[in-house]
C-alpha cells in the first residue's frame, strides 16, 4: 500500500442544526481539484439541491453551502481516505479504505434523523465499514447517485427520488 497514493475527503459541510446527512463515497477528481463537494459540472447534486431547497444554483460555492446547511442538510463522505485512480467508485481499492468517524460526528449533531446515501457505493461502504460500530442509528436511505456516470436515470427521475431528503428537513 505504500506505493499507492491516497486521496482524502473534505471536512463535513454542517450547520448548527442538521436534520439529514447526505453521504457520498469519496470526492471525484474534479471535486478534489476544486476542493468543493460535487464540483463536476455534470453532477446533478447541486441542481437537485437547488430544486429541493430553492438554492441559488448560480451562487458561489460558499453561498450554496451556507444555504444548504441553513436548510438542515449536512454533507460528508463515508470515506476519510482511499486509493482510487480516477473518479469511478468501482476503482476504489478496498484495502486502502479508511472510514470517517461517524460516532463522533453523530454525537455532536444529535438532531440528525436520517443518513441519505448518494449512490450504492456510499451505502455499501457505510454498511460494511461503519454500521456495525455505530452507537446510534438514524434512518438510512439509499438514493440514486447524482454522478454523471449514473446515466441510467434522467435528471427528473433522480430529482423525484431525492424528494425523500425533504421528509427530514
Amino acid at each position: 500500500m505504500a506505493d499507492k497514493q491516497l486521496s482524502y475527503s473534505f471536512p463535513p459541510l454542517v450547520g448548527s442544526a442538521p436534520k439529514v446527512l447526505i453521504l457520498g463515497s469519496m470526492p471525484g477528481v474534479a471535486s478534489l481539484e476544486a476542493q468543493q463537494y460535487y464540483a463536476h459540472p455534470r453532477n446533478a447534486f447541486w441542481p437537485i439541491m437547488s430544486a429541493l431547497f430553492e438554492l441559488d444554483r448560480d451562487a458561489p460555492y460558499a453561498t450554496r453551502c451556507q444555504q444548504l446547511t441553513d436548510a438542515g442538510v449536512a454533507v460528508w463522505d463515508v470515506l476519510k481516505a482511499c486509493h482510487r485512480p480516477g473518479s469511478l467508485d468501482q476503482h476504489i481499492d478496498p484495502a486502502t479504505i479508511e472510514a470517517n468517524d461517524f460516532n463522533v460526528f453523530l454525537s455532536q449533531h444529535l438532531g440528525i434523523e436520517a443518513i441519505c446515501f448518494n449512490g450504492s457505493k456510499a451505502e455499501e461502504v457505510f454498511r460494511r465499514s461503519v454500521l456495525a460500530d455505530l452507537l446510534s442509528e438514524p434512518a438510512l436511505e439509499k438514493l440514486p447517485s447524482t454522478s454523471p456516470a449514473h446515466a441510467a436515470m434522467s435528471f427528473q427521475q433522480k430529482l423525484a427520488a431525492w424528494q425523500r431528503v425533504k421528509v427530514y428537513c
